[in-house]
C-alpha cells in the first residue's frame, strides 16, 4: 500500500492494518562532521500532526551512517514510551540507505551498521509501522534536533545507552 507521495516510497509493515488508531510521524536524522567525526542524532515525532518530541543528542566520534542508525534507534526507543499498540507510525529519513536496507532492498554489509540493524528489529517488535524515504528539505527538523545535538552536547538518555550496551552495542 502506497501512502504519503509527497514524501516518497513508503512500505507498511506486514502486520495487520485495524482502522482504529492515531497516526504517527517518526522523522529521525544522523549528522556526522567529516564522516567520520563528531555526530548527533536527531529525533522529531509528530502524532496527528503535532510536535509530542523533539530530541537531539551526541553520540561522539561516529560515521554518518552510524549516526542515522542511532537516529532511527533513538526515535524508535521514544515511540515504545508513546504510541499504542494500534497506532500507525510512519517513520521517515532521508538516507536512503538506511531506508533501503530496512525495508530489505540493500543488504547491511557493515558490521557496525549490521548491529544497529537488527536491534532496530528488536525495538519495532508490537509496533505497527511504514518506513518512507523523504527528501532532505521534508527532514528540517530532526536534521536541526541531530545538529543541535552535536552544538549542545546533549547526553543520550541514559536508559536508552543501557539498552544498547545490553545489546553489545557501544556509545
Amino acid at each position: 500500500m502506497k501512502q504519503m507521495n509527497l514524501f516518497g516510497d513508503c512500505s507498511e509493515s506486514s502486520k495487520p492494518i485495524k482502522k482504529k488508531g492515531e497516526v504517527w510521524q517518526l522523522f529521525v536524522d544522523g549528522a556526522s562532521r567529516k564522516n567520520p567525526g563528531i555526530s548527533g542524532a536527531g529525533v522529531f515525532l509528530k502524532k496527528n500532526d503535532e510536535m509530542v518530541k523533539k530530541v537531539g543528542c551526541y553520540l561522539g566520534h561516529k560515521t554518518n551512517n552510524q549516526a542515522e542508525y542511532l537516529g532511527l534507534l533513538l526515535g524508535i526507543y521514544y515511540c515504545r514510551k508513546l504510541v499504542d499498540p494500534d497506532d500507525m507510525i510512519y517513520i521517515m529519513a532521508d538516507s536512503e540507505l538506511l531506508i533501503k536496507q530496512m525495508k530489505g532492498e540493500y543488504q547491511v554489509k557493515n558490521p557496525e551498521l549490521k548491529k544497529l540493524y537488527e536491534y532496530a528489529w528488536v525495538l519495532l517488535a508490537h509496533l505497527r509501522y511504514s518506513f518512507c524515504h523523504i527528501k532532505r528539505e521534508y527532514n528540517a527538523d530532526a536534521d536541526a534536533m541531530a545538529n543541535e545535538g552535536i552544538d549542545k552536547k546533549k547526553s543520550l538518555p541514559v536508559e536508552f545507552v543501557a539498552m544498547l550496551k545490553e545489546h553489545a552495542i557501544h556509545i
